[in-house]
């Protein structure tokens, strides 16, 4: 079986949202520093080492996240039908990045999206 190589890169936005439909604190706008980790496989190396440059995974994320940093999620296009959860959330930035990334050799494998350290939401297609 052939091997494969998963590198990620982990950067941050912050953003309000609410919950509709939520029976608690979360249905009232509040914000979160979402933690966000993208994680891409790689079947192969160019000729230095590389799969995929961590420089360019970074540019495809920051694009994505102007998006959706210091914004209402709710008010977005994205998430005018569908509550901004962290699971949606991370679907939205797979959906995303995968047309930016992927390739015949490299592809976003998952996305993690945090809205404290110890809780979020990974999204990943099988």
């Amino acid at each position: 079986m052939p091997g494969v190589y998963e590198v990620y890169v982990k950067t941050h936005f912050s953003a309000a949202h609410s919950l509709r439909g939520y029976p608690g604190d979360c249905a009232r706008t509040h914000g979160h520093n979402w933690i966000i980790e993208a994680y891409v496989k790689c079947k192969e190396l160019n000729q230095i080492g590389i799969g995929v440059d961590f420089r360019d995974i970074k540019q495809a994320v920051k694009k994505v996240l102007e998006g959706l940093d210091h914004f209402n999620l709710n008010e977005l296009p994205a998430f005018t039908k569908v509550n901004p959860t962290s699971e949606n959330i991370a679907k939205f930035l797979y959906t995303e990045l995968s047309r930016v990334l992927n390739s015949e050799v490299v592809r976003i494998s998952g996305v993690k999206v945090s809205e404290t350290p110890g809780a979020g939401a990974f999204y990943r297609e099988e």
